[in-house]
């Protein structure tokens, strides 16, 4: 789904993704875009910041209340802090206009690879993993805390799955960029943005976290035996 009150681009964009073979819908506002997204149920959004009614921030808050769409936010603004606070808020990438049509394209393909509903094989019947009162479960995508469901976004499981993967085990942050991100050209700082989004989530006190720990000048871990 695209979702930008520029007719041109929006329709310029659908016409690469068809290309690609991709079903498009499009869509100039941000209430109609919820609307499209609770009936549609849309694999990847392609959202501009800047909309009529409701903006970008406040659209990709509510849809990821009932979504797990991957989001790729769009803006005429570069600066970074518009950047963190579309990433805070659930975004899973950002472009920033003009762009490429074809690195958008590339850019969907990517997040579209990484789909929250591929499970491989060899984790249909992984058992849940259970650290304190966190309980992740990789089969399902679910993630709980003290028995309530964690609302994280595909983007934010994927990064809470590598840690989990191997407790205790340092990740230095271009490890968990190749792992998380792919070959997608990023900073590392995004890695800190989706740490501090995953603390905020999971620890009853960010500043102090119990479960994902910041190991100085190397990188992050997963606590192997949190404190309750």
């Amino acid at each position: 789904m695209v979702v930008d009150d520029e007719t041109p681009l929006a329709d310029l964009v659908k016409g690469y993704l068809h290309q690609e073979g991709y079903e498009v819908l499009t869509t100039a506002d941000g209430l109609t875009a919820l609307d499209l997204a609770r009936t549609s149920r849309p694999d990847v959004i392609v959202l501009d910041l800047m909309l009529p009614g409701l903006d970008g921030i406040e659209v990709c808050q509510r849809l990821r209340q009932f979504s797990d769409a991957y989001v790729l936010m769009l803006t005429a603004r570069a600066e970074e802090v518009d950047k963190i606070v579309g990433l805070t808020v659930g975004a899973d990438d950002y472009m920033t206009k003009p762009f490429s049509p074809r690195e958008l394209v590339a850019r969907v393909k990517a997040l579209l690879r990484r789909s929250r509903g591929s499970v491989r094989a060899e984790e249909r019947d992984e058992p849940a993993q259970v650290l304190g009162n966190l309980v992740i479960d990789r089969s399902r995508f679910e993630v709980t805390n003290r028995g309530e469901p964690v609302a994280l976004t595909p983007r934010e499981l994927q990064l809470l799955s590598v840690l989990a993967g191997s407790p205790g085990r340092v990740y230095t942050r271009p490890e968990l960029l190749e792992r998380v991100w792919g070959s997608q050209a990023y900073d590392e700082h995004i890695v800190e943005v989706y740490m501090r989004n995953l603390r905020r989530k999971l620890e009853d006190d960010p500043s102090h976290p119990r479960y994902l720990e910041t190991v100085r000048g190397v990188g992050y871990r997963i606590s192997r035996k949190p404190s309750l």
